[in-house]
């Protein structure tokens, strides 16, 4: 995965040319990444400090501050000053899933930190040990209520998206899995075709090689559209009306912040990811760009929190 992450940002960055100009910012702007290097929230924040720093020839830098889940890079920002110099990529779990999570949260998600813009989404992918013997969604559910309670499944960790698109989709089937948590992705898939655990939601980018050199089977993908680097492979809504369990990253500043930053900033954030190079980009990752209004994205946030604090509070899922 890290090869195809350092291939994306490497061809975006070819593209984008220097337009030095004397508007806003004056000085360095830290974009925060609540995760370690390497990852698809990584690429995203380079992609965005790369491409601002090209136009705007002041220093843009990205700052990797992992933990807790996301929870301490988004802190750091959230007490940053209101100026604009300070940004935060976040994700899904940071915005929507922790603060109902963890019990003992650093900030307030919702209210110290201002959205800017979604900035892309990137859907999750159900697959299968090829020795289950289904091959579809429909196939699945069957056999787990003729066998419910035996399947196993792997997820990156409790809490984390690919956790919780497994617990969505017992709700909506009313089946029961057992969850086998790891520590990462990788994990996940090498348990997978090591047959310790029986299926995964997991993300698209790593696991669709495997399911190409036919290590593992896919069912569906867990976005309301078909992915572009799997057009083969139906959703989940297909089978179960309105199912949707897509990973999101996008672009926050403390709240506070000016609106005319946060405008500029959603304004660049639109101007970035729909150039055909970003597109380009995010398609060999399987992320679609998804930029939106600071409004638009606050209501989409909305939802989400409504969703998945509804997951969380039905599966029990706790953190400290």
């Amino acid at each position: 995965m890290l090869r195809v992450l350092a291939a994306a940002l490497a061809l975006f960055a070819a593209a984008t040319c220097a337009q030095a100009q004397d508007k806003w910012p004056a000085r360095t702007v830290t974009i925060v990444v609540p995760f370690g290097a390497g990852g698809t929230t990584d690429l995203f924040g380079r992609m965005l400090a790369q491409a601002l720093q090209a136009k705007y020839g002041t220093p843009f830098i990205v700052e990797n501050r992992a933990g807790a889940g996301g929870n301490l890079g988004a802190a750091a920002v959230a007490r940053a000053k209101k100026d604009g110099y300070t940004l935060l990529v976040g994700t899904v779990s940071t915005q929507a899933i922790n603060p109902f999570i963890y019990t003992n949260m650093p900030l307030d998600a919702e209210k110290d930190l201002q959205p800017v813009s979604l900035i892309a989404r990137l859907p999750n992918i159900l697959v299968v040990n090829p020795k289950l013997p289904v091959k579809s969604v429909a196939e699945l559910v069957a056999y787990m209520k003729a066998n419910p309670g035996k399947l196993t499944y792997g997820s990156s960790g409790v809490g984390t998206s690919t956790h919780l698109a497994a617990e969505l989709f017992q709700i909506e089937t009313q089946t029961k899995m057992v969850h086998i948590p790891y520590r990462s992705s990788g994990e996940v898939m090498n348990n997978l075709m090591g047959d310790h655990v029986d299926l995964a939601f997991d993300n698209i980018t790593l696991a669709w090689p495997h399911v190409q050199a036919g290590a593992l089977r896919a069912l569906a993908v867990t976005s309301m559209k078909r992915s572009d680097i799997a057009p083969d492979v139906r959703t989940m809504a297909d089978t179960l009306a309105g199912f949707d369990a897509t990973s999101w990253h996008g672009l926050f500043a403390p709240a506070g912040t000016p609106k005319e930053i946060v405008d500029t900033l959603a304004a660049e954030v639109k101007r970035i990811f729909e150039t055909p190079e970003a597109q380009k980009a995010l398609h060999e990752i399987g992320a679609v760009p998804s930029p939106m209004t600071p409004d638009e994205f606050a209501a989409f946030i909305g939802a989400e929190r409504k969703k998945w604090q509804e997951v969380v509070k039905a599966a029990g899922v706790k953190l400290q």
